[in-house]
């Protein structure tokens, strides 16, 4: 690693297959080049992932009921796989796009560092069942997400921290509570430290979606409704108000009929 963190060393993470190793390289970056926005981007690039993770199509991935270890396992794996994605969904924000204030970065920088702790928890946990990340096929929804927004920084902080991590927020509650009725408190555990920290990234999001459109004389609301509709994204029940509501969410981008009620 440089001794001044650059894009190299940002690139150098994202494109690491090694799990392990890609986990131990974002820990280790320490504050960014002050110049950082303003170097020159890699051309191209994919993000590295374990020679042995099959990604298929969401229909083909495993679904087994928490009934059994195997059920626990599968679930465990699912987590990860969004985690370490995430991991590369943040590093990629910070190499995609240039330009953006210093604060923008080290934002960036730190929901990596923040997904890698997540993932390592989870892998770790993997591991008591008999399994490691890679064994299960997986879907490579998260980053086609990457894809689709990298023509615009705005469009990206909309739909991936403001969609994509904002569905953790609404769907994790349901998984800590099943997992409490089978007394897995190991997993449970685990499961309220992602959920605490992920609010945290949904308001970096929010922040800086808030921030570009201040920029660009948008009105925030309007705008997310108008990408949701772009994209043909729709939010879907269940609704963790109060968590999405933490994370800097106004109602009046949300559709009417998920908040009735709360």
């Amino acid at each position: 690693m440089n001794d001044v963190p650059s894009i190299e060393t940002l690139w150098l993470a994202l494109i690491e297959r090694e799990p392990e190793a890609k986990c131990a390289m974002v820990g280790a970056i320490g504050k960014l080049d002050a110049d950082i926005a303003h170097q020159p981007r890699p051309q191209t690039w994919q993000p590295g992932r374990p020679q042995s993770l099959q990604l298929v199509s969401p229909r083909e991935v495993p679904v087994r009921g928490l009934g059994s270890d195997a059920g626990r396992a599968a679930l465990l794996h699912a987590i990860a796989h969004i985690e370490f994605n995430a991991i590369n969904l943040a590093l990629d924000a910070c190499l995609r796009f240039a330009d953006m204030p210093a604060q923008y970065y080290e934002d960036w920088l730190s929901v990596a560092k923040d997904e890698a702790r997540h993932f390592t928890m989870l892998a770790e946990r993997l591991a008591t069942f008999g399994h490691r990340y890679g064994d299960v096929p997986a879907h490579n929804g998260l980053w086609e997400a990457a894809e689709k927004t990298a023509y615009d920084v705005l469009a990206r902080m909309a739909l991936v921290p403001r969609v994509l991590e904002a569905r953790g927020l609404d769907v994790t509650p349901g998984m800590i509570h099943r997992l409490t009725e089978m007394r897995d408190a190991q997993t449970v555990a685990i499961l309220r430290v992602i959920l605490d920290e992920e609010v945290r990234h949904v308001a970096i999001g929010t922040y800086w979606f808030r921030w570009l459109c201040a920029q660009r004389s948008l009105e925030p609301d309007a705008t997310f409704r108008k990408l949701l509709a772009e994209s043909d994204t729709r939010i879907r029940p269940p609704l963790n108000w109060p968590a999405r509501q933490a994370a800097g969410f106004s109602r009046n981008e949300l559709p009417p009929e998920l908040l009735a009620g709360l």
